[in-house]
């Protein structure tokens, strides 16, 4: 099977890229959690549940924690719902659409929202204990600069977890799982949600996303130490976790 993995014609330039990104996610949200849980075989859950293990292990439980490009919530919602957690999550999205789809999980949760930039957060610094980010950093317009931004936020001795697509590298998975990403998973995502490339632009912009190794050095150049990995089902997902320095 001889399969291409590089669509570099719908990665828009970064000049161009926050507002394109913004605008394809207004778009889709309505069908956006829908999407998730379909795409995923409905693995996404496990994989935020994993996520958020690995941030709350050893932090306070009465903390205070962000949910950067937040989107629809459910992060949030999965750190707010642990028996044991008595702090508050502030959730982030630059995307307005995405956290009014979402509004609606944060009932009766301690849960607060805002529409910010993750790359320019009206926050203090150190303001958070721990904070999480769930396959939003590739879209940033740099992902350096959200690292840094993170790093910022984030008091010396808290976490961050970056949860992300990767790309699975033993066969024969790696090329069923690339057919199935660059042919199935577009179409559809066309389908449902009506857009016409937002669903090329994802599994695009995942092959060209930094590999588990450089993501974690990139997180240590940004201010981060001891930072480790898992990967989930097979290869296709990566939990980074880094301390802050």
């Amino acid at each position: 099977m001889s399969v291409a993995v590089r669509e570099t014609n719908v990665i828009p330039p970064p000049a161009e890229k926050a507002g394109s990104v913004q605008r394809m996610f207004s778009a889709i949200a309505p069908r956006y959690d829908l999407l998730n849980h379909l795409l995923s075989m409905n693995r996404d859950r496990a994989w935020r549940r994993h996520a958020v293990d690995g941030l709350l292990e050893g932090m306070p439980a009465s903390g205070l924690y962000l949910d950067a490009c937040a989107g629809t919530l459910d992060l949030s919602v999965e750190i707010a719902s642990r028996a044991e957690f008595k702090g508050n999550v502030i959730a982030t999205d630059f995307t307005y659409p995405m956290l009014v789809a979402g509004e609606g999980k944060r009932a009766g949760r301690r849960i607060d929202s805002a529409c910010a930039d993750a790359l320019c957060l009206p926050v203090r610094d150190g303001q958070f204990d721990g904070a999480i980010v769930g396959f939003g950093v590739r879209n940033l317009a740099s992902v350096d600069a959200g690292l840094r931004e993170l790093a910022r936020v984030v008091r010396p001795g808290g976490k961050v977890v970056i949860l992300e697509f990767t790309t699975p590298n033993w066969q024969p998975f790696r090329g069923l799982y690339l057919f199935y990403f660059r042919h199935v998973l577009p179409l559809v995502g066309r389908l449902i949600s009506k857009h016409e490339s937002a669903y090329t632009y994802l599994p695009a912009s995942v092959l060209q996303f930094p590999e588990p190794p450089e993501l974690a050095q990139r997180m240590q150049a940004a201010g981060f130490k001891s930072v480790s990995w898992e990967t989930y089902t097979g290869g296709i997902v990566a939990a980074h976790v880094g301390v802050r320095q």
